[in-house]
């Protein structure tokens, strides 16, 4: 299969690429400012829960500043937290209980905020029955089951659904996709990926950092085939009677070192690692795409830093391989402001905005957001029985239980 959209396909060089966005803009801006005037107010609405992970990474701020789009409402169990988001997003109204905001005002966007995922389901199944469009933050759901139904009701209303997967919509991920294309690293032969790697390393480094790399494997190199993985547990490979539920709700992990590896089309391999006795040696949380003339290294951040290698000879003083950062990135020409998840998180609802309008399914959706999630469950079905799995999985429950 194909990698998913990832956004424009033109290939044209970083400033190039400033130049003609502002001209763009420039030149369509009265047009465009006429056109937004005549369209519809959208009523948007957040649902949030200052407990348990508070808003996500400013999913409560997702619809400021979006033309022809009003926040009608937003709902938190928690007082101080409902008024201060309520204020924070310009929310005409506030509730406790997001049932009743919905049954209320029937928003027709709905930002679905919580960072701890035990309630997205629940969530979002109330948002799309009262016939919302839905911004999910991510993980999206805690077992593929949720996420089938959710895609399965959304596809049948003819609703979308978005995923805060934000860095495959990153100005330098958009652009590196289009010069991969046209042959920067040659072959696309391996995607070498490595999560955090801190406390968390393992399973919940998986899970609330991987989902992240997971996306950008798939659009990068599309749909995975099969999976193998070794899981280790205290130093003995892991057993499903040692899954854990962590602080966060995201479900059960299980595993405090992981290496896993996944089969794409065209002969590419990728690797997924998180041992936080390899922090040190192979440090920031990133992918390497190696290919059969060069190799790009992706710094994972809101942002993704892009570095590029030469590979040099082997000479009796060793190897003089270079890393530098590509030039054609068009994240190098952003301040601090404009690397933050403000922006990112527009770039999500403008991609998501644009696909309501015209019915296709948005570069973030939803059925990318369970492929990620699936490429975590194939991780510890591989892992549990020490066998190959392939794609997709045919159990759609958690490996590990509940």
């Amino acid at each position: 299969m194909q990698p998913d959209s990832i956004g424009p396909a033109s290939q044209i060089g970083r400033r190039q690429f400033l130049q003609k966005t502002a001209l763009l803009v420039g030149s369509a801006g009265i047009a465009l400012h006429a056109q937004e005037n005549t369209k519809p107010v959208l009523r948007a609405a957040i649902i949030g829960s200052t407990g348990q992970g508070d808003y996500g990474h400013g999913l409560d701020l997702v619809f400021n500043g979006v033309p022809n789009v009003e926040v009608v409402a937003v709902a938190d169990p928690q007082p101080a937290g409902r008024a201060t988001a309520a204020k924070k997003s310009n929310a005409a109204r506030s509730y406790a209980e997001y049932h009743e905001m919905l049954a209320q005002e029937k928003p027709q966007l709905v930002s679905i905020a919580p960072r701890w995922s035990a309630q997205h389901h629940a969530m979002a199944m109330a948002a799309l029955k009262v016939g919302s469009h839905i911004l999910v933050e991510k993980p999206f759901t805690q077992t593929l089951a949720e996420a089938d139904e959710l895609l399965t009701v959304a596809d049948k209303a003819g609703l979308k659904i978005a995923v805060a997967h934000q860095m495959r919509l990153a100005p330098g991920i958009v652009q590196l996709k289009r010069a991969l294309d046209a042959g920067l690293i040659g072959d696309l032969l391996q995607i070498r990926s490595w999560g955090k790697q801190d406390d968390r390393a393992g399973g919940e480094d998986m899970l609330v950092l991987g989902t992240h790399l997971f996306d950008l494997m798939r659009a990068l190199a599309g749909d995975p085939a099969w999976c193998t993985a070794r899981i280790l547990h205290q130093g003995r490979d892991f057993v499903r009677s040692d899954a854990r539920k962590v602080k966060e709700q995201i479900g059960p992990v299980g595993g405090d070192e992981i290496e896993a590896q996944f089969a794409f089309a065209n002969g590419v391999f990728a690797t997924f690692t998180s041992r936080s006795r390899l922090r040190e040696s192979t440090a920031h949380w990133g992918i390497e795409l190696v290919g059969s003339k060069a190799s790009v290294r992706l710094l994972m951040d809101v942002v993704p830093r892009i570095f590029v290698m030469q590979p040099g000879q082997w000479t009796d003083a060793g190897r003089t391989d270079s890393w530098t950062r590509w030039m054609d990135d068009p994240g190098l020409a952003l301040n601090a402001a404009e690397k933050g998840f403000g922006p990112a998180n527009r770039r999500v609802v403008d991609d998501w905005l644009d696909a309501i309008r015209t019915d296709r399914e948005p570069a973030c959706s939803g059925r990318a957001g369970m492929k990620a999630v699936e490429m975590v469950m194939a991780v510890y079905e591989a892992g549990l029985s020490g066998k190959r799995v392939t794609f997709p999985l045919m159990n759609r429950s958690h490996p590990l239980g509940d």
